[in-house]
């Protein structure tokens, strides 16, 4: 099998569209600073994981992301649709990953490129009851239609609609997401600075 290519589902750091539910602790601008930290900190694990990687991202925001990573980065756009509909188009092989798991580490995402040698699935169970990283060996479309994304089932569900294939996922250690502001007081050193 090729190697994968990590997709960081991604988005610009702006204020008020960014993190919204951490908007009422600490304010538009706290909340895109927040994501800017996350982003920037998954984006630095998985550049020293060695595994290659490109940015997914919406329409419009393609070359201020260059202009954020540099030029060596590859940008590619998300297209339109749900989460579950932009995740689909991703060619496998492929791990896929959000960008709010401040637990991520370069070894991580080494062991789920390696788990996609032997498995058709690796998938990392995020404590919220999703997921924050998942890899395919082939397309699964069928793991993305019709999910109630943002719901404290959609770990279970998947497993459910793995199971119902007979496919076993290697599963990847349990990580926090920040997406609460109770999150984000487990993660000190991704609050915001609020003097700036």
């Amino acid at each position: 099998m090729a190697s994968p290519t990590i997709s960081i589902f991604a988005r610009l750091p702006v204020p008020g569209q960014a993190k919204t539910r951490l908007i009422p602790a600490v304010g538009e601008e706290g909340a895109a600073r927040v994501y800017a930290r996350l982003l920037n900190h998954t984006v630095a694990q998985v550049r020293a994981s060695g595994v290659p990687f490109a940015l997914r991202v919406t329409g419009g925001e393609m070359a201020a992301f260059g202009q954020l990573f540099g030029g060596d980065v590859a940008v590619a756009e998300q297209g339109g649709g749900d989460l579950g509909v932009r995740m689909a188009r991703v060619p496998a092989p492929a791990i896929i990953i959000g960008s709010d798991c401040p637990g991520v580490t370069p070894e991580l995402f080494r062991v789920a490129a390696r788990e996609l040698t032997e498995r058709e699935v690796v998938i990392g169970p995020a404590s919220d009851g999703g997921y924050y990283l998942i890899g395919l060996a082939r397309p699964m479309p069928f793991l993305f239609a019709d999910m109630a994304w943002s719901t404290d089932t959609v770990f279970a569900e998947t497993l459910a609609r793995l199971a119902a294939r007979g496919i076993g996922p290697a599963i990847l250690p349990e990580l926090d997401d920040i997406d609460t502001p109770e999150d984000l007081a487990r993660w000190p050193d991704f609050a915001p600075d609020m003097e700036g």
